[in-house]
C-alpha cells in the first residue's frame, strides 16, 4: 500500500510555522476481552508513547482483560455503554442510548456499566462515556453528571465544551474504517482530505482546537492496511504539532 502524505505534511508544516499545538487523543472501542488485536493495540500505544482510551463493554467484559488492562499502564480504560444492543427499530440507525426505551431504564444501564467498571477496575476507570454507535439522546446526557460521569465522547467536533454542568465533551474526529463500504481501510486519500480539512477548520478558527483532536480505531476489525495507515497519521501528528492528551482517571483531579 501506498500513501501519499504530502497533503497532511504541509498543513502540518503551516501549524509549526505559526506555532500552534494540536491537543491529540486516541480512542478504541468495543473492548471484552484480551485478543491478539488488543495485544496489537497494546504494543503499538507503547511503541508511540501514545496511551489509547480503550472503550470496554461493561457487561461482557472479563477477568482476563481487567488482568491485562492493569499490566499495561498505557492503556486508559473507560466506559462504553452497558451491553452494545440495539434498542432502536428497525429502519434506524443503531443506538443503546437514545429515547427507545423509558428514560430510567437507560440511566440504569448506565450506571450498570459505571458500578460494574469500577468495581472491576477501581482507581484505574475513567468516569468516561461512550455510547455505542456515537449516538446518545440530548435528554440522557443530561442525567450522566449525576450518574458519576465527568466525560462525554461521541464523534465530529463538538457544539460546546459542557453540554451539561459538570460534564465535558470530548469527541473522536477521525475514524479510518469503511463502515458502509469495505469495512476495510477508507481509501487513503479521501482519509488525508479529512484530515487535513479537520486541521484546517481548527487553524483558521472554524471549529474549536481546545477539543482534542481525536482519532478513532476499532482493534477487533482492524486488518493490516488499517493498522499501517493509523501508525502512520499517529506518528505524523506526534511528530508535528501533537500534545498527547490524556482523560483523569477516578483518583485524579480535573481540570476546570
Amino acid at each position: 500500500m501506498t500513501i501519499d502524505w504530502h497533503p497532511l505534511e504541509s498543513e502540518l508544516d503551516r501549524w509549526r510555522t505559526q506555532n500552534l499545538a494540536l491537543p491529540l487523543w486516541w480512542r478504541d472501542d468495543d473492548a471484552v476481552s484480551v485478543t491478539p488485536q488488543l495485544e496489537t493495540l497494546a504494543g503499538l500505544s507503547q511503541t508511540l508513547d501514545l496511551p489509547v482510551h480503550l472503550a470496554i463493554i461493561p457487561r461482557n467484559a472479563d477477568r482476563q482483560l481487567v488482568d491485562y488492562v492493569a499490566r499495561h499502564r498505557t492503556l486508559i480504560p473507560v466506559v462504553h455503554g452497558w451491553a452494545h444492543q440495539n434498542h432502536a427499530p428497525e429502519g434506524e440507525k443503531k443506538s443503546e442510548f437514545r429515547l427507545h426505551r423509558p428514560i430510567p431504564d437507560i440511566t440504569a444501564d448506565a450506571q450498570a456499566g459505571l458500578d460494574r467498571l469500577r468495581k472491576l477496575l477501581g482507581d484505574r476507570l475513567c468516569p468516561m462515556f461512550v455510547p455505542p454507535w456515537n449516538r446518545i439522546a440530548p435528554e440522557v446526557v443530561e442525567y450522566l453528571p449525576e450518574l458519576g460521569f465527568r466525560i462525554i465522547s461521541a464523534a465530529t467536533p463538538r457544539k460546546a465544551r459542557w453540554p451539561v454542568p459538570g460534564l465535558e465533551q470530548i469527541n473522536t474526529h477521525l475514524d479510518p474504517i469503511d463502515w458502509r463500504g469495505t469495512r476495510g481501510l477508507t481509501a487513503t486519500d479521501k482519509l488525508i482530505g479529512q484530515t487535513v480539512k479537520l486541521l484546517r477548520d481548527r487553524r483558521e478558527g472554524r471549529t474549536d482546537n481546545a477539543e482534542p483532536f481525536g482519532v478513532l480505531t476499532h482493534h477487533l476489525v482492524h486488518d493490516q492496511d488499517i493498522w499501517t495507515f493509523t501508525e502512520g497519521l499517529l506518528r505524523r501528528l506526534l511528530d508535528g504539532p501533537g500534545r498527547i492528551w490524556v482523560a483523569p482517571s477516578e483518583n485524579k483531579p480535573r481540570e476546570t
